[in-house]
């Protein structure tokens, strides 16, 4: 055998196993690999945040998955969510789980992801370019809206001035909760009149304070029912509402739950809770993100539902499984 002639083909062989070995272009050494995907809330202190982080570690483990929660501090803030949004596209995750805080501010971003092929599953509020993404789960916030208008409207026997205590410009669920309940009421209840419905509570329990308190000291003899559309818009005026010692008085419903709340609808002086289902939400969104990434069909819209709480059907249990939902796992 002529070993010169040969050496050129031993050449390639031993090149192509030394590239095999070192895990070349096509090689499958990272197939075993994780899928990392970022989760990104709205914001990180409110309780229904938690509960969305808590469903999402749950299908983490169940799917063998690595989940990096990061949300800005302060809920509001949209310039730190499209930074946070971006970081990780830098950082090549393999997917995304966004709730935008703004619908429209946050498509630059989504769309950045999308262009370097990471793929977006947006929870909880929707963006307004829902080509982008992969699916949207989310409640029906204008049901939602809806449910408190009705329970409001029966309160007060359809006759009564009320005020709505909107969220922020921007916030798609919101602004979908704000819709459900002004259409709501101007369709099944004409006797009530809507004496106030342009004030922003803002993105805390403080800001929200602020703009109840002076609310309530504008219509403190007028107002007979109020509906205040997030958790932290229900937090600060429920305090408003107790400060001015109207609480229990004024037919008060909210939306969401935390401790305060429920504290506050076993007192008597809330009304009403519309509830989401928050764990539910955060398991969706990234069983939906895996599934798209293992292959496999995904619907555009999956909706996680939505009921209302009362004083008297709090204990029921449904509807503790959506009031405490980290307890009822």
């Amino acid at each position: 055998m002529n070993c010169a002639r040969m050496w050129p083909v031993w050449s390639c062989v031993l090149g192509l196993l030394l590239l095999a070995g070192c895990g070349g272009a096509n090689s499958n050494s990272n197939s075993s690999a994780k899928l990392k995907i970022a989760v990104i809330p709205k914001g990180t202190t409110h309780e229904f945040w938690r509960s969305v982080h808590h469903g999402a570690e749950q299908a983490a483990k169940e799917l063998n998955v690595e989940i990096i929660w990061k949300g800005p501090a302060r809920e509001g803030n949209r310039e730190e969510q499209i930074t946070i949004v971006n970081n990780y596209v830098t950082r090549r995750v393999n997917g995304i789980c966004l709730a935008p805080l703004d619908s429209r501010g946050l498509v630059d971003a989504v769309d950045a992801a999308k262009q370097a092929g990471i793929p977006t599953v947006i929870f909880d509020s929707g963006l307004e370019k829902p080509e982008l993404t992969v699916s949207y789960v989310a409640t029906d916030n204008y049901n939602g809206g809806a449910l408190a208008a009705k329970e409001l409207g029966r309160l007060l026997n359809g006759k009564g001035k009320v005020i709505l205590l909107r969220y922020a410009p921007g916030s798609e669920s919101t602004e979908q909760r704000e819709q459900g309940f002004l259409d709501t009421v101007k369709k099944e209840f004409p006797g009530l009149d809507l004496i106030s419905t342009d004030q922003f509570a803002g993105d805390t329990a403080e800001s929200s304070l602020e703009k109840s308190t002076q609310l309530i000291a504008k219509y403190k003899d007028q107002v007979e029912g109020i509906f205040a559309c997030n958790e932290s818009a229900a937090t600060g005026m429920w305090q408003a509402l107790k400060n001015a010692g109207l609480a229990g008085k004024v037919k008060f419903i909210g939306f969401d739950t935390s401790s305060r709340l429920i504290e506050g609808m076993k007192a008597g002086e809330i009304h009403g809770l519309v509830l989401q289902d928050p764990v539910k939400m955060g398991y969706t969104a990234v069983k939906t993100l895996v599934r798209q990434l293992r292959g496999e069909k995904v619907e555009p819209r999956i909706p996680t539902g939505e009921l209302l709480a009362t004083p008297e059907n709090m204990n029921q249990p449904e509807v503790q499984a959506r009031l405490r939902p980290q307890q009822h796992e």
